[in-house]
């Protein structure tokens, strides 16, 4: 079961029909990142997904083919972007500009002596900005991010040999991006951690930067969608077999609604009778 705050989804549906669509469901994000990045095997053995996003860092535990923890930290790159603002003395812009070109989440990679010049605002001198202090900057937030997740990996009870994570960690989502972070998450868990791209499932032909971890849930939702829209196909075909042979509904062996599906039209329900 996963809780949420009535009037966020029902943002999410208006925002859905403001743009002209219709809301087929609601997805935890973990959830549809999970299907983008991680393999059946994975699950199988035991894997921690931690998707870094821009408000929120998502974290998603399978074991056994099934997900068995989920816990949802209130903060992501958002809060080192702001760090950096503050810790350089620059504008928004320019410290996102600064985390996604030259951060690192490991300090020890730069040397002093590597600086980058800021514009400065409306005439004004060029502000310079070391690497080094940048990462440091960064760093340090980061490690705060890892050290609450991994207390939650821990939580679930990972040091037991039942609940053992064979597969490691996988990072996904925008934060996982940043120079260095593989690393860094290995070194505060002690577990094999690999970047969680969702290029298996895009077309050869699809634009390269769609296999990026920060589309991971985007893919996920659109993997989901199609998934149900397939067996909606389905259900349909088998009504109209049993309908052209004559059986009737009673005796046809046309798949009954799962719980998700009756609980999803009565979310969209509940959506389409919000104010």
């Amino acid at each position: 079961v996963v809780v949420g705050q009535v009037s966020s989804i029902r943002n999410i549906g208006r925002c859905i029909k403001s743009a002209g669509l219709e809301l087929g469901a609601i997805t935890l994000e973990p959830l549809a990142s999970a299907e983008a990045v991680l393999s059946q095997e994975e699950k199988e053995a035991g894997v921690a997904l931690i998707d870094i996003g821009g408000g929120t860092t998502d974290l998603a535990i399978f074991k056994d083919g099934i997900i068995r923890h989920t816990s949802v930290i209130s903060f992501g790159g958002n809060v080192i972007t702001e760090d950096i603002k503050e810790g350089c003395s620059i504008i928004e812009k320019q410290a996102e500009l600064l985390k996604t070109k030259f951060g690192s989440a490991w300090p020890g990679e730069n040397k002093d002596n590597e600086i980058v010049s800021i514009p400065g605002l409306r005439g004004r001198e060029p502000k310079e900005i070391t690497l080094k202090n940048l990462s440091k900057i960064i760093h340090a937030r980061v490690v705060e991010i890892v050290e609450q997740v991994y207390l939650e990996i821990k939580n679930y009870g990972h040091d037991e040999s039942k609940k053992k994570l064979i597969a490691g960690i996988v990072l996904t989502g925008g934060g996982a991006q940043l120079k260095h972070i593989k690393q860094l998450v290995e070194y505060i868990t002690g577990m094999d951690t690999r970047i969680g791209y969702p290029n298996e499932h895009l077309a050869s032909n699809s634009d390269n930067d769609l296999s990026s971890p920060l589309f991971a849930t985007v893919v996920g939702l659109l993997m989901k969608g199609l998934s149900d829209k397939e067996k909606q196909v389905s259900i349909v075909k088998e009504m109209k077999q049993a309908n052209q042979t004559g059986v009737s509904d009673k005796k046809s062996k046309i798949p009954k609604k799962s719980v998700f599906e009756k609980w999803g039209e009565k979310l969209r329900d509940f959506l389409d009778n919000a104010e």
